[in-house]
């Protein structure tokens, strides 16, 4: 700012230097969140989603893999809010079991996905040449394919088990991230602090890594989130068509696909399933567009 500019504001006390000055970055992180409605809602469901996860063989109040026949297909009670199976199996139970199943392929799934895709984005928009043309290529393959019907096809090769869901999900799901970060590099690799980067003689990597990567962070952190979403999505489905995670193990597309036998006649099997990864998913995309908001330079100008 020029000297004369700072000693007329000085001698305005009206004017403050720190006016023109953007706001703080926490604030502007938090600003969405402060007064979006939906977000607030999202991030309870969420910490509740959590703390399921994190301390649910203390918080079932029955032993979600143990039958009970003699109260089969009995409704929604004081003693099982959410009623009991055709094997005697407390509902509340297994869904609270299955949000730890839903929260382990849901942050897996992207943390794998994300660093692979980013690193295939990375270096073809960076690199460009055959690099590009080999990842782009890959990419263009992928998206001729619904990402369901690769994680299905992935699962069948691999096999069923949660850590090859996992693995299956993460595959059909990388091409969003290197999508993202080759686009985002194309664009900022143009930029004149590239340049005088490369002029003071630093390496590619350290360019990448310290100066491509931070400025490229915002729309894969709104992926990252979206994504999420996703692979819930993806393993609740596998788990209903048979291909998800052992039999044995509760997670919520298994019991959704338990109660179509049923659902006639015990709609509570069905509807509360559904509910529960309804109002997840629903989070979580309320979160998503919160981090949106909160990241979009335009919002915040």
């Amino acid at each position: 700012m020029d000297q004369s500019l700072l000693l007329a504001n000085a001698a305005d006390p009206a004017t403050d230097p720190a006016d023109d000055l953007p706001p703080p970055v926490r604030g502007r992180w938090l600003r969405p969140f402060k007064t979006d409605r939906k977000a607030q809602f999202g991030i309870v469901v969420l910490l509740l989603l959590v703390f399921c996860a994190l301390f649910g063989p203390y918080l079932t109040p029955y032993d979600p893999t143990e039958p009970s026949f003699e109260l089969t297909m009995s409704p929604p009670s004081l003693a099982h809010p959410l009623g009991i199976d055709d094997l005697g199996r407390d509902v509340l139970s297994r869904l609270i079991a299955g949000a730890q199943v839903s929260l382990i392929v849901g942050l897996s799934t992207v943390a794998i996905s994300l660093v692979i895709g980013v690193a295939l984005g990375l270096a073809a928009g960076y690199f460009g040449g055959w690099i590009d043309f080999v990842v782009m290529r890959y990419i263009d393959l992928q998206w001729a394919f619904p990402n369901f019907i690769i994680a299905v096809y992935m699962v069948a090769v691999f096999g069923t088990g949660l850590w090859n869901v996992i693995i299956a999900v993460s595959l059909a799901y990388l091409d969003d991230f290197a999508r993202i970060a080759r686009g985002m590099v194309l664009t900022i690799k143009q930029e004149q602090y590239i340049d005088a980067a490369r002029t003071v003689g630093c390496s590619h990597w350290r360019i990448l890594l310290r100066h491509v990567l931070p400025n490229a962070g915002a729309p894969l952190i709104v992926q990252a989130t979206v994504s999420v979403s996703y692979a819930i999505l993806a393993e609740a489905g596998l788990s209903f068509l048979g291909l998800g995670v052992d039999a044995d193990t509760p997670t919520w597309g298994l019991i959704l696909a338990e109660s179509r036998t049923f659902i006639s006649r015990a709609w509570w099997l069905g509807v509360f399933p559904g509910l529960f990864i309804m109002l997840t998913v629903l989070s979580i995309n309320f979160v998503g567009d919160a981090l949106r908001d909160a990241l979009d330079v335009r919002e915040t100008a």
